[in-house]
């Protein structure tokens, strides 16, 4: 999870300002929480109350209504700020960006795939959005477990239909904004699976461009499975939450002893 929020505040910077290198600072002053460290706290509220889809839908327009201006989505901005709950069929990387709490609260892949749907589905209920959020949880729980990139790799492929077989110097050149989940999770999981550090997996996702704060968020919540995160790192990313924000963070790594 905080992996996710490490990823999204590096990446703030560049996503309207793309670079195609991985030559950057980590954090710059500029640097700040999105949208994405927002909503992924928010899911982690909502699991802390009950994981069901009410707990995550008052979670989620609680967050929003604190943060209005985090960067959304339009149709996710107006649904925060009504009080319609039915979700609007999104095939964007907003499920798979706040997902990674979920992989952290189970210990069983089904249970991880069952809750990401739940959280997913609140507002991208498109077969898109859930599988974008199901594939990231479930690449962040075979990280947590053990599994090698090869056999990661393979589950995502053979159970989501992605093809994770491209790399990172064939999709940089004419990679563009994207902020779908079939044109952002394949390349943030191809980042982490071509990454030798949980660094190196952030400077990756932000070196293809694009949605750049979303797609290291995704990168970098499979990256703090596979590898951990250093505390400077850490350290760096927890001091520009506000308190409201950080002691949500802390609460949830308690709760489930996540490092």
């Amino acid at each position: 999870m905080i992996g996710a929020i490490v990823g999204d505040i590096a990446g703030s910077v560049y996503e309207w300002n793309n670079i195609k290198t991985k030559e950057f600072p980590l954090f710059s002053p500029e640097c700040f929480f999105t949208d994405d460290t927002v909503m992924t706290l928010a899911i982690a509220d909502g699991l802390m109350n009950g994981g069901s889809r009410e707990a995550f839908i008052k979670a989620m327009k609680k967050y929003g209504r604190l943060y209005p201006y985090a960067g959304y989505g339009s149709r996710f901005g107006n649904w925060i700020l009504t009080d319609d709950t039915s979700p609007y069929n999104s095939w964007g990387n907003g499920s798979a960006m706040r997902v990674s709490p979920v992989a952290w609260a189970f210990n069983t892949l089904s249970e991880v795939e069952e809750y990401a749907e739940i959280c997913a589905a609140v507002t991208h209920n498109h077969p898109e959005g859930i599988k974008g959020a199901r594939a990231t949880a479930a690449a962040i729980f075979l990280a947590r477990t053990g599994a090698t990139r090869e056999e990661i790799r393979e589950y995502i492929e053979k159970q989501y239909g992605y093809d994770l077989s491209r790399t990172l110097d064939e999709i940089r050149p004419n990679y563009r904004f994207d902020e779908s989940c079939q044109g952002t999770v394949p390349e943030a999981i191809i980042a982490f699976l071509e990454s030798v550090s949980f660094e190196d997996a952030i400077r990756n996702a932000i070196s293809l461009g694009g949605d750049s704060d979303t797609l290291a968020a995704i990168t970098g919540s499979i990256a703090e499975a596979a590898y951990g995160i250093p505390k400077d790192i850490k350290d760096k990313a927890m001091s520009i939450l506000d308190d409201f924000l950080l002691n949500t963070c802390m609460r949830f790594l308690e709760r489930y002893s996540v490092s």
